[in-house]
């Protein structure tokens, strides 16, 4: 089967940081970009990072940037998102799933995985 699963999820301060992983089984990351996303209660599901495996750009969304970094272990086709300085308005479940390129819209990725909870409190 080909599947996502992301993992490293947790209750952290606000300030704090942790690491989330999205393993890929079935398949490889090669010529394929993976996003992480996220979903807050009554919001919408939200573009977070994604990278072009084929060539490492990194997006990050302009609410991220400069706190989350996204990087790729190729050996272990594992992706992960370091997320630094968290912010209570981080709280939401993270998603990961894979596209053909870092493309803007959720409808562009295939393969979301069940979600890791991250909860920041301040």
């Amino acid at each position: 089967d080909v599947q996502l699963q992301a993992s490293g999820g947790g209750l952290v301060q606000a300030g704090g940081s942790l690491r989330l992983s999205c393993t890929a089984s079935g398949f490889t990351l090669d010529d394929h970009a993976v996003g992480w996303f996220r979903q807050a209660p009554g919001r919408e599901r939200e573009g977070v990072s994604c990278i072009s495996i084929s060539d490492g750009t990194t997006i990050n969304r302009d609410p991220v940037k400069g706190r989350f970094t996204i990087s790729i272990d190729n050996a272990k086709n594992v992706v992960f998102l370091q997320m630094s300085s968290l912010k209570p308005v981080d709280t939401a479940v993270y998603y990961c799933a894979v596209g053909s390129d870092c493309s803007g819209r959720l409808r562009d990725y295939s393969n979301w995985g069940q979600g890791t909870q991250v909860t920041v409190s301040s």
